[in-house]
C-alpha cells in the first residue's frame, strides 16, 4: 500500500510540474516582443562570453578560467538562476520570430530548447551537489556546461534576429552581447 501511495505522489508531482511548465511557456508565447524584452534579467555577459567561448572553442591551454572566477563572475547562485529564467524568455523571443521567418525560427527555437534542457540539467546538478555536499569536484564542469549552453542560446537568438529582423536586432544585441543595463534599454522602448 505504501509504495503505491509514494508512486502516486511522485506521478502527481511530475504531472503538476509538466502542467506548470506548459502554462508558463504559453503565457510567455502570448506576450508582445517589448514585454518579453523587458523581462530579460541582467546576466554578466562578458563572463558568459569568455567561459562560453572557452568551452565551445577550446584554446591550446584548456585549463582556462578558474571555477571560482567563473562563479564570482556570474554572481554566484543568483547569476545562475537568472540564466535559467532568461532561457525561457530567449526561447519565447525565438518563437516570436516565427511571425516573419517561420522556417528558420522553428529550427532555432528547437535547438534553443535543447540548449535550455542542458542548462537546466547542469543547474540542477550544481544545486543538488551544493545542497548535499557531494561530488564537489564535478561542480565546475556543470558550471561550465550551464554557461556554455546559455551562451549558445544567446548566439543562436542573435543570429536569428540578424537574419530575420534588422529593426529589432540592434536592441537585442545591445542587451545580449555586452553588459548593457537592461533597465536603460527597456526605458528606450
Amino acid at each position: 500500500m505504501m509504495p503505491a501511495l509514494v508512486l502516486c505522489i511522485v506521478i502527481l508531482a511530475l504531472v503538476s510540474r509538466f502542467c506548470y511548465r506548459n502554462i508558463a511557456a504559453n503565457r510567455l508565447y502570448s506576450c508582445d516582443w517589448n514585454d518579453l524584452f523587458k523581462k530579460l534579467e541582467a546576466v554578466p555577459r562578458l563572463a558568459v562570453a569568455q567561459v562560453g567561448d572557452e568551452y565551445l572553442n577550446p584554446p591550446q591551454n584548456q585549463i582556462g578560467t578558474e571555477p571560482m572566477d567563473i562563479w564570482l563572475g556570474l554572481g554566484g547562485m543568483e547569476g545562475i538562476r537568472r540564466m535559467r529564467r532568461n532561457a525561457r524568455i530567449l526561447i519565447a523571443l525565438a518563437a516570436y520570430a516565427e511571425r516573419w521567418n517561420f522556417t528558420e525560427s522553428v529550427i532555432v527555437r528547437e535547438r534553443m530548447r535543447r540548449d535550455a534542457l542542458q542548462l537546466r540539467r547542469a543547474i540542477f546538478q550544481i544545486t543538488m551537489r551544493r545542497l548535499l555536499h557531494i561530488g564537489q569536484l564535478r561542480v565546475p564542469f556543470h558550471l561550465q556546461e550551464s554557461v556554455a549552453a546559455y551562451h549558445l542560446m544567446t548566439k543562436r537568438l542573435l543570429m536569428l534576429y540578424q537574419n530575420s529582423h534588422a529593426g529589432l536586432h540592434p536592441r537585442l544585441a545591445q542587451v545580449l552581447s555586452d553588459g548593457y543595463s537592461l533597465r536603460v534599454a527597456s526605458h528606450a522602448v
